[in-house]
């Protein structure tokens, strides 16, 4: 069963956008209201997917995954904190 849709965006649009927005809706057979929820979604999560993407040249991934492979190093503190009793219980 589809999720409900209880939510509403109101939005400001010159009358060529309108006119450019309906024409789309009409031409795929859809509902101003589906395209253009289908539409802005899309665009978004490629929005929120570009700024999330970390992307370097395989030099720099190669360097990166060298420094992952070596071992461990002991961190005194690290090592004197996780040792603590800890200062809240569930």
């Amino acid at each position: 069963m589809p999720t409900p849709k209880t939510e509403r965006l109101d939005l400001r649009l010159t009358a060529e956008q309108k006119d450019t927005i309906v024409t789309a809706a009409a031409i795929t057979g859809r509902s101003v209201s589906d395209f253009s929820t289908q539409v802005l979604t899309e665009r978004a999560q490629e929005a929120i997917l570009r700024e999330r993407q970390v992307r370097v040249d395989a030099e720099a991934f190669g360097r990166f995954t060298e420094i992952l492979d070596r071992p461990a190093r002991v961190n005194e503190g690290l090592t004197e904190l996780l040792s603590r009793k800890p200062r809240f219980i569930d």
